[in-house]
C-alpha cells in the first residue's frame, strides 16, 4: 500500500486540473496514491478525474454533492483512514501544482528530523513557472517557533506533509471560509518539532476566479471566528508566543474587515477591535504607539484626534 495519500479537492477548475494532476504524476517519489474529490463540479472536472483514474490504479476518485472545500478535504481524509494504510497526508488545491521533488524532499525531511510534519516554501504565481531548487535549507524547529517566526504561511494547509494520525480527530469546518485558520494550528501544535524547508516546492496559483478573489461577503468574517478560537487555544495551553502572534493577527484582521465590510456589521467589528487592542496591551503585543494610530481611529471613530493621541 502507498506511503503517502495526496488529497486534491476538485471544483470548477477545468482549465487547471490537468496541470495539477500532471505535476503529481511527475513526482520523483513514487510511493503515493492520489485521491481526487469531485465536489459536484458543474464542468468537466469529474470526467477528467475519471479519465486519469482509468489509466492509473493508484488514482482514486470520489464523486459527491457540492459541499465546499472543507467537505471535499474531509471526504479525502475519511477515505484515507477507512480504505488506505498510508502513513502520511498532503493536500494540494486543484489549481496549484508541485515541484517534481516535492514528495521526496518533504518525506526525507520528516525522516531526518524525526518529526510528524514538514513544511516547504510556497510561492504565489499567476503563470506556470516553478523555481529551481538549489538549496533545501532544512531545519528542525519547535512548533511555536515555526508557527510564529519561521513560516510565511503557517495556516495554509497545503505545502505541508502530515503524519496521518494527526488528523484522527481533526477535520475542516464545513460551511466556513478561512477553513485553514480553523484547522492547521490544531495539527501543528500536536507536534513538538516541525521540519522546515526553505525551498519553494509548492506553487500557489493566484486564480482570478478563485474563492479568495471574490467580492466581500459576510463569510469573510469567519476569519475572526477562527482567530478567536486560536486565541482561546493559546490561553488554554499557555502558549504565550502563540497568543501574542494571533492577537496581533486578530487586530489586523478586524481592521481589514472594518475597511471593507457593510455598514451593518461595523459596530460589532469595532467592539471586536477594541477588545483585541486591550488584549494586545495586556499580553505585550501591538503596543500603544503613534504608528498604530490607524487601529485606534477605527476602534474609536467618534473620539477626536487629540483624545487618541493623548493615549500614547
Amino acid at each position: 500500500m502507498p506511503n503517502i495519500s495526496i488529497i486534491v479537492p476538485v471544483y470548477k477548475v477545468e482549465a487547471y486540473l490537468r496541470r495539477c494532476i500532471e505535476s503529481i504524476l511527475n513526482q520523483t517519489y513514487r510511493d503515493f496514491e492520489l485521491i481526487l474529490v469531485d465536489d459536484g463540479s458543474p464542468d468537466n472536472c469529474g470526467v477528467i478525474c475519471d479519465e486519469y483514474a482509468s489509466q492509473y490504479t493508484f488514482i482514486h476518485v470520489i464523486h459527491q454533492k457540492n459541499g465546499g472545500l472543507s467537505a471535499a478535504r474531509n471526504a479525502g481524509i475519511d477515505w484515507a483512514f477507512l480504505r488506505s494504510s498510508s502513513g502520511w497526508l498532503t493536500f494540494v488545491d486543484s489549481d496549484d501544482w508541485l515541484h517534481p521533488e516535492y514528495l521526496r524532499i518533504m518525506y526525507s525531511a520528516v525522516e531526518s528530523c524525526h518529526c510528524a510534519v514538514s513544511s516547504c516554501g510556497i510561492f504565489r504565481t499567476s503563470g506556470d513557472e516553478i523555481p529551481s531548487v538549489s538549496s533545501l535549507g532544512i531545519e528542525c524547529c519547535q512548533a511555536d517557533i515555526y508557527y510564529c517566526e519561521k513560516a510565511a504561511f503557517p495556516d495554509i494547509a497545503c505545502g505541508k506533509l502530515y503524519q496521518k494520525m494527526l488528523f484522527e480527530t481533526v477535520r475542516f469546518p464545513v460551511g466556513k471560509l478561512h477553513e485553514d485558520e480553523f484547522t492547521t494550528y490544531r495539527v501543528i501544535f500536536q507536534c513538538n518539532n516541525i521540519a522546515v524547508i526553505s525551498a519553494m516546492l509548492y506553487a500557489y496559483f493566484q486564480n482570478p476566479d478563485g474563492i479568495t478573489s471574490s467580492n466581500w461577503n459576510i463569510g469573510r468574517m469567519h476569519v475572526l471566528e477562527a482567530i478567536e478560537e486560536q486565541i482561546r487555544f493559546a490561553k488554554l495551553t499557555n502558549r504565550l508566543i502563540f497568543l501574542r502572534k494571533v492577537t496581533d493577527k486578530y487586530i489586523y484582521a478586524a481592521y481589514d474587515q472594518l475597511c471593507v465590510a457593510d455598514e451593518i456589521y461595523r459596530g460589532d467589528l469595532r467592539r471586536k477591535l477594541r477588545r483585541a487592542l486591550k488584549l494586545g496591551r495586556d499580553c505585550g503585543c501591538f503596543m500603544l504607539q503613534k504608528k498604530n494610530l490607524w487601529a485606534y481611529e477605527q476602534a474609536y471613530p467618534i473620539k477626536p484626534l487629540w483624545w487618541l493621541i493623548s493615549k500614547f
